[in-house]
Order: C-alpha cells, then structure tokens, then sequence
C-alpha cells in the first residue's frame, strides 16, 4: 500500500547557465545549517570542482540535504549547460519536484526549456524561482508570463500550468512574493517548498526497490552507489540481489550505508522508502542497476538519455615531445581512463578502433567532451585529439544530422554580422525580438555548423555576444558547410621559435607561438593570412657579421602570441590536424608531420 512520507522532501533545482543555481543552495545552506563561521564562506560551496570555480558552471550533480520545521528536504543541484543533460536526466529520477530558476531580466532560455521538458516528462511539481530581481534591467512579472507561455508550449496540462512562483535575489539572501517588497531571509522559499512540492510516495511495506542513478568513486572504499529508495527498507549488512542490463543478476552485500546530511554524508544503520542514500560494497554496480530483496526481485526500467550528437577521435601523442611533459602516455593508460569515466558519465561512448591506438569517444558537445580531456590533461594525461565530427544517422533511406537551436544577444547596432555568420553556416532564423539594448536571435542551425562558430561571433561582436544552444532534432542533411576560410603556417623545422624568424612572419599572419617555444616539423605555428598552408622556418636566425650598416639595424617587436583555449582549439583544427593536449600545453599539429608526405596524400586525394 502507498502513503506519503510527510517528513521528507526530494527536490532538484535546474535552470540555465548563471541564473544562479548554486548561489541559491549557498542562500539555503546558510539559512538552515548550523555552522562555525569558517565552514561556509566564499561563494558557490558546492562548486568544490577546480574546473567549476574557473569556468563558473555546474559540471557533476550534487546531493545535500537540509533540515527544516522537521522537515528533511534533499536538494539535488544539477548541471546549467545542455552538453551535460545526462547528469540532469539521471538526477531528476530521485526527485518529486524542482525548483525553475529563471533570470529576471534574461527570462527563459534553451536550457530552461531542456530541463523542464525533462522535468514535465517525469511528472515532477515544479516551482518557479525568477531570481536576480536586484538587477537594474528586471522585469520579473514580465518573465512570469513568459513561464507560463514555455509551460503552455510544452504541452503542460491545466494543474501544472498553474504553477506557484516566488522572487529572490540569491544575491543579497532574500525571497519575497511581491518583487517591490523585500525581505530579510530565504524562508518564504523554504515555505513554499513544504507547501508545494509533494511528499514522497512510498511503499514501505513492500520489499526492497532501488535504482541506481549516480556512481561515486572513493580512494577508500571504492564504487559507492547513489540512488533513492522506492520500496521496503534498506539496511547495513544486508545481503540482495542487483538487477543489472541484458537480464543479469548478481547477489551482493551492502557493507556500508550513507543519507545525505548538510554538505556531506551520514553513516547509518538503515533507511527508509524515500530516502536518498549511497551504497558501498557493490564494486560491480553501474548506472542503471536495481537494488532488490533477493526473495522478491523486482527490476525497475533503467535509466535512458539521449544519445551523443558530436564524436572525437583520442589518441596517444605521438609529435616527438611525446612524454616530456606527462606522466601517462600509453594507449593503455588512455584506455583505462575513458572506461573509469564510462562508469559515472553515462552520456558518453568510447569505441576501440580495429587495427590502432585509437578511440572514438561520442558525447552531447564540444563542451561535454573538452572537459573530460582537460580532466585528463590536469591528471598527467598525455594525448591527441581529432576534429569534433557530428553523428549522422540514417532514417527510411534519409540521411539526417542533429540540428540545434542558437540562441543569440547581441547590441542592436551588431545583429548583421551575426545573421550573416548564421546564415553561411545554414542556420534559419526562427525568432528576432528586442531587449532593450539588445537584440536577441534565435536560429534553428546544424550541429556542423556551430563548430567554430562562438569565437568567430565573439570576435566579431568585440565579446559582447551572449550566445547558448541546445539540441533540437534530427533533420536531413543540409549541404556542405564552409569550412575554416584560411590556412595555417607549419613549422617545416625543429627548434626554439626565434624572434627574427617571428618578425617576418607576423607581418601575414597571426602567430601562436613565442619566442622561445619549442616548435617541431608538422607543428602549427600561426594562421596563414590567406587561403592554403604555408611551411616556414619560424627558428632561423639572423646573419650574423662584423660589418655594420646604418639603418639596417632595427628593434623587432612582436604582436602577442594568440593563446588559444582547449575549446577553441577542437574547433579550429581541420580534418587534417590534431590538437596535442598535455599537463603543461596544448599545441596544434598535422597528422602528417612530414612535408612530403602530406604532398603526397593531397595528391592522392
């Protein structure tokens, strides 16, 4: 028989990128937790990732749990950015409502509509948060309206359209039913979520029933499983049954049982349906897997998402720095570092290639997957990286690729040129509607042609872009796309870059390298200023001898070197280069290094 557990709340909070996700759980981490002055300074507590505080964004999903009037409310903070969407659609299984929060002066984006369709396919009780109302440019009754068109949009029935709201600024700590009134603390959110989100349905008589939807790692004990309870109780010590893909099944024994509790977790005996916990003593588990009584075995559906639109090729480096700057470097290192990352990332693929040292790895975007090789770059990782190729597929006879929708904000006096770059990348304008300076587009464009695409709009809006995308659809292929409009300079040489060398070449073209970097043949040492690559000599040096000229003599100075980021670079090589990623550099570099033999393959082509 099913009732509702009343002292417990499961939420999840989602929204676009920078809306403010991770400063609110800060606001209710403060409000309800009991702490030294110490323990929750600084700004984003939960973002404990190095690449997440750089970067500003949530990357893995988080549990924590607060305590509230009696109440327990497990909060589950969850990626902003599409290419993470299978940490999203895993986290969103454990709870029964979220939290929608949405800028009060951008209002809903690509990613707030992402996330909500997910959270509307599960059933979930949203509530919606329209944060930053502080901001000089809010227009938070404005977004509310605009939440209610997204809810109507997506097919919401009557009850969900009707959805409660509150204004906060996460920023200053408050929440308020009336933006023109402020208040002094968070609690009129917390009050909501007691009132609104529904308390766990729960078979508590019923045997065990867990599904695993998160897999942590521990130096000490190892694989640690996370889920929620569905059914009966689950106890320390207790032998079951783990139902695992393809009908296997597998008897284990839970050594160790952890709930969440603040910012960390809690060692206890037992825990009831409801209840989010982590398992340890399962070195076999995955993603997916249920936990059951091995009396009464009952499988629960296992956990889809959707599949990879963009793949890359990894590599061992093989330029003839190879090992002087990593610690890993080997094919078999590389291999088992993407198969310990299968194991908790389940939106990501790797396939052996027959006959090589390669791998194809598939993931949801650039970003999804740059960020899994500057994990493994900060891991003493060595290796090289192919172009990012999107995934075709083939439906009744048809060729289709994935298409995404752009979502562009640029000042009013810059949308030709985006238009114009959309435009020749096959990109449909769907959307054109002012924000007050600012002009926001939106396009319906193919994945191929939003490789490369952010940095040539950045550049071309001095920065003030504001650009997000997210997967739309399959369609059927469009035509060819154009492709990097110049060639590059290629080192035909080894050595240290030299100024001399440098000063002459600056002149056609944009260097990225220094004086001083070592260079070796095959490796790409500036973008050329016109169509086609260029091999030059960027170490020769200057003829040196006792005669002195007047006039001849002159101080060179050199442009800075272009410093590219590791996202930047995977878009901006083509089919015939690799990125070279190491602990201390990342460089760019032919697959062929030597001159001759890229002759020859081009004459073969």
């Amino acid at each position: 028989m099913s009732e509702r557990r009343q002292d417990l709340r499961n939420i999840a909070i989602i929204a676009h990128v920078d809306h403010g996700k991770t400063t609110l759980v800060d606001c209710l981490l403060r409000q309800c937790v009991e702490h030294r002055d110490n323990q929750l300074q600084g700004e984003q507590i939960l973002d404990s990732n190095d690449l997440e505080r750089e970067r500003g964004i949530t990357i893995l999903a988080k549990n924590i749990a607060v305590n509230y009037k009696g109440v327990k409310i497990n909060i589950m903070d969850t990626p902003g950015h599409a290419d993470f969407g299978g940490e999203v659609e895993r986290v969103l299984q454990m709870a029964d409502g979220c939290l929608v929060l949405v800028d009060a002066a951008e209002g809903p984006m690509p990613q707030t509509r992402f996330v909500l369709s997910k959270a509307l396919e599960l059933g979930l009780k949203p509530i919606v948060v329209i944060n930053k109302i502080d901001r000089k440019d809010s227009r938070a009754k404005e977004v509310v309206d605009e939440m209610f068109d997204l809810f109507i949009n997506l097919g919401a029935d009557d009850d969900i359209a009707e959805f409660p709201y509150i204004f906060a600024s996460t920023k200053e700590g408050y929440a308020t039913d009336d933006p023109d009134v402020r208040t002094d603390s968070i609690l009129p959110l917390l009050d909501l979520i007691l009132e609104k989100i529904p308390a766990p349905l729960v078979e508590l008589e019923e045997p065990l029933q867990m599904l695993v939807t998160t897999i942590d790692w521990s130096e000490f004990v190892g694989r640690i499983a996370i889920g929620r309870v569905q059914s009966g109780t689950i106890r320390k010590g207790q032998t079951i049954q783990v139902m695992q893909k393809d009908d296997q099944s597998t008897p284990g024994k839970i050594v160790f049982l952890y709930t969440f509790s603040n910012l960390g977790r809690s060692e206890v005996h037992e825990a009831d349906a409801g209840d989010i916990v982590a398992v340890v003593g399962l070195p076999f588990v995955e993603i997916g897997d249920t936990l059951t009584s091995p009396i009464h075995p009952r499988r629960m559906p296992r956990i889809s998402v959707d599949e990879p639109t963009l793949r890359m090729t990894f590599g061992i480096n093989s330029s003839p720095l190879a090992g002087t700057e990593g610690k890993y470097v080997t094919t078999r290192h590389i291999r088992d570092r993407l198969l310990r990352e299968l194991e908790r990332n389940v939106a990501l693929r790797v396939e052996a290639i027959e006959n090589s040292d390669q791998f194809v790895v598939s993931g949801r975007g650039v970003l999804h997957l740059s960020v899994l090789i500057e994990t493994m770059r900060r891991e003493q990782y060595e290796l090289s990286v192919g172009k990012p190729e999107v995934i075709f597929k083939k439906k009744n006879g048809v060729v289709e690729e994935p298409f995404e929708t752009l979502v562009v904000e640029v000042p009013e006096n810059m949308t030709g040129p985006i238009m114009e770059m959309a435009g020749s990348r096959r990109g449909q304008l769907l959307e054109m509607s002012p924000r007050g300076n600012f002009t926001m587009l939106i396009f319906s464009i193919p994945a191929r042609g939003l490789i490369g695409l952010r940095t040539r709009m950045l550049t071309a809006t001095q920065g003030t872009a504001v650009i997000n995308h997210r997967f739309e659809c399959y369609k059927p292929r469009e035509e060819a796309i154009p492709s990097r409009p110049n060639g590059v300079l290629v080192s035909c040489v080894p050595g240290r870059a030299n100024a001399f060398a440098l000063d002459g070449l600056q002149a056609r073209s944009r260097l990225f390298v220094s004086p001083g970097d070592v260079v070796y043949e095959g490796m790409v040492v500036g973008e050329n200023a016109r169509t086609g690559d260029m091999d030059v000599n960027p170490t020769k040096e200057k003829k040196l001898t006792n005669m002195r000229a007047s006039g001849s003599d002159r101080n060179i100075i050199l442009k800075p070197a272009v410093k590219m980021t590791l996202e930047e670079s995977l878009e901006y090589i083509e089919d015939d280069e690799l990125v070279e990623v190491t602990p201390k550099s990342i460089r760019l570099r032919k697959i062929l290094l030597k001159e001759v033999d890229r002759r020859r393959a081009y004459r073969a082509s």
